[in-house]
């Protein structure tokens, strides 16, 4: 089977109650001219290997708040849709080197996050099942010999001390001709990794060691403007306002009078906007760290005084990211309500789409029992739901899952277009914006030297 039969988006079987939202309408009415517009812009500037993608969507607007590079959380995909991840990593690969045989996957230092490598074991059987010899190798010092781990579903992983000769790397006798990157280089760029021969998936550039997300979202702005000004949309819709400020420090309470003033200024935009839009809702903006991940170094605030007015239990919190890095550079991001909520508990959920080329393939919502709507939700006590998908091009049975009836109330958002019989797959809308994201995403590794190719 070719790449032309991969489906640009799976059909989600859980289906809006009523009509569906303005934006899903609008981007369902256009399909074809939507998937055209990203087919000349991936024939520009190829997709990375994979990518996941943080949605926030409150009805009146859709947008990404975070783009992984590094994505976990395969284990949380559908299995049904199995055959087009194993066609979509052979796309990916077939973009770096074609003749590719054996890869070396690096993953996290999680050896005790099980969830983490449920999701490991789930990733390298995907990669196996797309024709490659597959081993595992780690950065960790510790481990001098082949370490195998058990997991709770009954499977394993094994981990492989590397050995570098040369400009190449390799884990006993094995040889890759590609190594991929499931390690976000949180802690630094190992010596180890730099100026290989081999392709190195991602660059080791956009580990987080360097990449800001503050870059990723000025080219995310520029593509939302220009996919905004092809569907003749506002922008807004689809793009998060967001402001960065010079070096802080939480601690010491420096840096205090620049964060203070890009959450003004933030704020101020997202109140311009509501006002606009006659949208109810309280306006309020994300603080974060510019690099790293895990949902660590993040707060909500609604004024600037928030910022000021830290006591030092928070100041701690917001100092420090993953692995014990130092906060320095922080990102002011509008906050995105989610109005979406995960039945029977009526838990707050997020939806996070999973790509691999430039290919969607499926996704699942993180759903935290304990958070607010207008809260982080990758926090410690949040859990992953699977996105349940149709087989065919309909979907099927009645809405099970996501409960959207907490979206906002009528009249609280634009009307952008009067048709609502577009057939509700509220999938294909997350689809949407997440490749634009990853868009963004091309356009940064191109930025940084592009993908070694063989």
């Amino acid at each position: 089977m070719g790449n032309e039969a991969l489906s640009a988006v799976p059909h989600l079987t859980t289906a809006p109650h009523g009509p569906p939202l303005p934006l899903e309408t609008l981007f369902l009415d256009n399909q074809s001219a939507i998937e055209h517009w990203f087919r000349t812009r991936f024939t520009e500037t190829p997709a990375p290997f994979y990518c996941s993608v943080d949605l926030r969507n409150s009805g009146f607007k859709l947008a990404p708040v975070d783009t992984n590079l590094y994505p976990a959380g395969f284990n949380n995909l559908n299995p049904a849709f199995e055959s087009l991840v194993v066609q979509a990593v052979q796309s990916a690969i077939a973009h770096v080197c074609p003749s590719a045989r054996n890869m070396l996957l690096i993953p996290e230092n999680h050896t005790r996050n099980t969830y983490y490598l449920e999701n490991l074991a789930t990733l390298a059987a995907l990669l196996r099942a797309a024709g490659l010899n597959l081993r595992l190798g780690t950065l960790l010092p510790e481990i001098t010999e082949a370490t195998t781990l058990s997991l709770p579903s009954g499977r394993t992983v094994t981990l492989e001390p590397m050995v570098r000769e040369g400009n190449r790397i390799r884990v006993g006798d094995f040889e890759p001709c590609t190594v991929l990157l499931n390690n976000d280089l949180s802690s630094g760029c190992p010596p180890i990794l730099e100026g290989l021969d081999q392709p190195v998936i991602p660059p080791l550039a956009l580990g987080w060691w360097k990449r800001r997300k503050s870059n990723h979202f000025l080219h995310y702005q520029t593509l939302a403007r220009n996919f905004a000004e092809y569907l003749d949309i506002d922008p807004w819709f689809i793009d998060p306002a967001f402001m960065t400020c010079g070096k802080i420090d939480f601690q010491k309470r420096e840096g205090e009078d620049c964060l203070a003033s890009s959450v003004d200024f933030v704020l101020e935009q997202v109140t311009k906007k509501y006002r606009e839009y006659g949208i109810s809702h309280e306006p309020f903006a994300i603080v974060k760290a510019d690099s790293g991940t895990y949902g660590m170094g993040i707060m909500t605030v609604r004024k600037s005084d928030d910022v000021r007015d830290l006591n030092r239990k928070q100041r701690a919190k917001m100092a420090y990211g993953k692995e014990g890095q130092t906060v320095s550079e922080v990102l002011v991001q509008e906050g995105v309500y989610t109005f979406e909520t995960w039945e029977p508990e009526h838990a707050v959920a997020e939806p996070v789409v999973c790509m691999v080329d430039r290919f969607v393939v499926g996704g699942f919502y993180r759903v935290h029992r304990n958070r607010g709507k207008d809260e982080n939700l990758n926090a410690p006590g949040s859990h992953f739901e699977p996105l349940a998908f149709a087989d065919g091009t309909e979907a099927r049975g009645a809405s099970q899952g996501c409960d959207v009836r907490a979206f906002a109330e009528p009249g609280t958002y634009p009307d952008l277009s009067g048709n609502t019989n577009a057939v509700p797959n509220r999938f294909y809308a997350y689809g949407v914006v997440a490749r634009l994201a990853l868009l963004a995403a091309a356009r940064e590794t191109q930025e940084a030297g592009g993908v070694k190719k063989l």
